[in-house]
C-alpha cells in the first residue's frame, strides 16, 4: 500500500492510542517499561524512515537504544498475553460475521547467521531463495480492514537441532520442531478459543495440509485453501474409488462450466478470472453410500475449485473447499480472493509501522517487536475503519 494511502498520522488520535495503551499497560511489571512500550508504539506509528533501535530511541527522546533493547529483551512482560489483548482489540472494533481468517507467511531478509531462525530459504516476499527469517501469520480480514492477529516464527531444522544456536538465541526448551501448517493450526486454535468467529478460513497451498483441513471440518468451519496441481482427491471411477489429481479433474470441465467472476476489488478494479468447480462429495457418492468414502458433517460438501486467467488459459490455480451444501460458486470465489487482503496488510505493516525493520536477534526479541508492530498496524486499521464509517466510534459487541 502506498504511503499516501495510509490514514493520517496517529498524533491526531492520541486519546485513542492512550486507550489502547491502557489495555496492554497491566502486562508490564514496571511503570518505566509500561511507558516505554507506549513510546515504542508511537515511534512505530511515526514518520521515522527506519524503525531500528537508534532511530526509535531518538524519536522517543533517549540518547542510546539501551532502553529500547531492554524493552525487547529483558523487561518483564509476556508478548503472548499482549497478542491476546491485540486480538480482543481487533474484535472489539472490527468484528463482523463476514470476517475471514487468512493464513500466510512473509519473509524478513537478514544478514549473517545469528538472527533466530535465519537461513537461506525460499521467501515469497523476495520470490526466490534468500537469507531470511520466515514468519507465519494469521489475519482477520473484514470489508472495513484487515488486521494481523497472530504470528509464529518458523524454525528450520538447522536451528531446532543445534543446541548452541538455540542457547545463543534464547529459544525456550519447550519449542520443538513444527511445520508451517502446524504453526498455522496452533494460531487457528488460539483464535477460536479466544472467541474469533469467521465465515471462512483461507490460505495458500502451504496451509492446505490434511491436519489443518481435518480440524476445520471437525469444527464445521468453512474453508477454501489453495492446493498444488498434483493434490489428489478421491473419486468414483469405473465401479471403484480412485485418486485423481485436481489438475486432471479440472481438465474435464466443459466450456459451459466456466464462469467469469470477480475475486474482489484490487488497485486496478475488479480481479476477474474464469472459475469452475465440482463437488467431490457427489463424485464419491457411491463410495460414501458403501461406507468407503469420507464422512462429512450433515449438510456439508467438499469441492474442487479451479481458477483460470482471462489472458492466458494455461495459467490455472486450484483450491479445495469445504462449506455448507447451499454455498454458491460466487461465495467461494469471494472467499478465495480474500487471501490477498493479508498481502496488503503485510505491505502496510512493513511500510508504515516497521514490521520488518527490527534489529533484534533473539527469540523473545522477535516476538516482542512483531507483536508491538502488529498492535500499531491494528491501530491504523481501526482508525481507518472508523473514518470509513464517518468517524463513529465502534460499539463493543456481546457475541463473545
Amino acid at each position: 500500500m502506498p504511503r499516501s494511502s495510509a490514514p493520517p498520522r496517529p498524533h491526531q488520535w492520541s486519546a485513542d492510542l492512550g486507550t489502547l495503551h491502557q489495555r496492554i499497560a497491566p502486562r508490564f511489571a514496571r511503570s518505566e517499561q509500561r511507558q516505554r512500550a507506549l513510546a515504542y508504539v508511537q515511534a512505530l506509528l511515526s514518520p521515522v524512515e527506519r524503525k531500528n533501535g537508534w532511530q526509535v530511541a531518538e524519536r522517543i527522546g533517549e540518547h542510546t537504544p539501551d532502553g529500547v533493547q531492554r524493552l525487547l529483551s529483558t523487561a518483564q512482560w509476556d508478548a503472548q498475553v499482549v497478542r491476546d489483548d491485540l486480538r480482543e482489540y481487533v474484535l472489539d472494533h472490527l468484528q463482523t460475521p463476514e470476517a475471514i481468517l487468512v493464513l500466510d507467511e512473509t519473509g524478513f531478509l537478514k544478514k549473517g547467521t545469528k538472527s533466530v531462525g535465519v537461513q537461506r530459504q525460499y521467501s515469497g516476499t523476495a520470490g526466490r531463495i534468500e537469507n531470511c527469517q520466515i514468519g507465519v501469520f494469521l489475519a482477520y480480514a473484514t470489508p472495513n480492514g484487515t488486521a494481523l492477529i497472530d504470528r509464529e516464527l518458523f524454525l528450520p531444522k538447522t536451528w531446532i537441532d543445534d543446541p548452541a544456536r538455540r542457547t545463543a538465541a534464547n529459544i525456550p526448551d519447550s519449542i520443538t520442531a513444527a511445520t508451517k501448517p502446524q504453526l498455522a493450526l496452533a494460531m487457528l486454535r488460539r483464535a477460536f478459543d479466544g472467541g474469533v468467529h469467521a465465515a471462512w478460513v483461507t490460505g495458500d497451498a502451504v496451509y492446505s495440509a490434511y491436519n489443518v483441513r481435518d480440524v476445520l471440518e471437525q469444527r464445521q468451519q468453512p474453508y477454501v485453501l489453495e492446493v498444488a496441481a498434483n493434490f489428489h482427491v478421491w473419486v468414483w471411477q469405473q465401479g471403484g474409488p480412485a485418486q485423481l489429481h485436481v489438475a486432471d479433474l479440472a481438465g474435464q470441465f466443459e466450456p459451459h462450466q466456466w464462469q467469469t467472476l470477480s475475486a474482489g476489488s484490487g488497485s486496478k478494479g475488479e480481479r476477474l478470472f474464469d472459475w469452475a468447480w465440482v463437488s467431490v462429495t457427489e463424485l464419491m457418492g457411491p463410495a460414501v453410500a458403501a461406507g468407503l468414502g469420507p464422512i462429512l458433517p450433515a449438510g456439508f460438501q467438499r469441492w474442487v475449485l479451479a481458477r483460470r486467467s482471462l489472458k492466458d488459459p494455461t495459467d490455472l490455480a486450484y483450491y479445495i473447499s469445504f462449506a455448507p451444501s447451499s454455498t454458491t460458486l460466487a461465495e467461494v470465489v469471494r472467499a478465495a480472493g480474500s487471501r490477498w487482503a493479508i498481502e496488503v496488510a503485510f505491505e502496510m505493516a512493513k511500510g508504515e509501522v516497521g514490521l520488518d525493520q527490527y534489529e533484534v536477534r533473539s527469540w523473545v526479541g522477535w516476538y516482542r517487536h512483531i507483536t508491538l508492530a502488529m498492535l500499531a498496524h491494528a491501530f491504523l486499521t481501526v482508525v481507518a475503519a472508523r473514518e470509513k464509517k464517518g468517524g463513529r466510534r465502534p460499539t463493543k459487541t456481546s457475541s463473545r
